[in-house]
């Protein structure tokens, strides 16, 4: 009969080697920042395109009759049946305008906010921004350059516009050319500086303004020119290769000593 002490020794519990729970850990983050980059600018992207669609239909819906209204006939409410309504009525709008009978109404509503002392400022500086940005013959804000500001040494991108006026450009100091920048802050593009340089201090880039804005809300981590869908095979060429990695290293015959 056997004795306990003819019994061959237990083997101790096999350890999971440290590398298997920082190879789990690396795989998960790896894997956490894929979506992320893949589910963030959609989730952004729709949740924007809802806010300002509802917006729309808030403004819009009070202005259109219950007769006219969707959910009068429907179960539910449709989104984005007030932003249709105001695209049409813009429409409409742009095609009475374009009309002798529209440009002489829009003249004579013109002439007469021209006699109001402060809303005769607001509405002339909003026409003539409106007009710039929407006609799409103008140059402003459509070339990006860069400004040594705000010490020597350090550039800063600028959004670059027209030449000053008449009267601002004889009170310039200097006999040499300048341009109106627009220089926006970071992480928010939509405010920032505006000042006139000199037209030699200004190094234009090859860049559109849409690439500088992202440039400038990314603080620099999103270059332009920078292909996002390479940086997510990037990112799942790396997770691929870390689980093939540890999964090697899980099937290493353990040393006997």
């Amino acid at each position: 009969m056997m004795q306990s002490d003819d019994l061959p020794p237990l083997a101790p519990p096999a350890e999971v080697p440290p590398e298997a729970h920082s190879g789990f850990m690396a795989r998960f983050r790896n894997y956490f920042l894929t979506g992320l980059i893949v589910a963030g600018p959609i989730a952004i992207t729709f949740y924007l395109t809802w806010w300002f669609v509802t917006w729309v239909d808030g403004i819009v819906r009070p202005f259109v009759p219950m007769a006219y209204r969707p959910e009068t006939y429907l179960p539910f409410g449709l989104p984005g049946s007030g932003l249709i309504v105001a695209v049409f009525a813009l429409t409409l709008l742009g095609f009475l305008a374009a009309n002798l009978i529209g440009r002489t109404l829009v003249d004579l509503g013109e002439r007469l906010l021209g006699r109001m002392p402060v809303v005769r400022a607001i509405y002339r500086g909003l026409k003539q921004v409106f007009e710039t940005l929407f006609s799409g013959q103008g140059s402003s804000f459509r070339r990006v350059g860069l400004v040594e500001f705000p010490a020597p040494g350090m550039w800063s991108i600028v959004l670059i516009s027209q030449a000053p006026s008449v009267e601002i450009a004889n009170k310039l100091p200097g006999q040499e050319e300048h341009i109106s920048v627009f220089l926006p802050c970071a992480p928010n593009p939509t405010t920032g500086f505006f000042f006139y340089v000199p037209k030699s201090k200004i190094v234009e880039v090859q860049m559109s303004a849409e690439d500088a804005a992202t440039l400038i809300m990314s603080c620099g981590v999103v270059q332009p020119g920078s292909d996002g869908q390479k940086k997510i095979a990037a990112l799942a060429e790396m997770a691929n290769a870390a689980r093939v990695a540890n999964g090697a290293r899980l099937q290493e015959p353990a040393k006997v000593e």
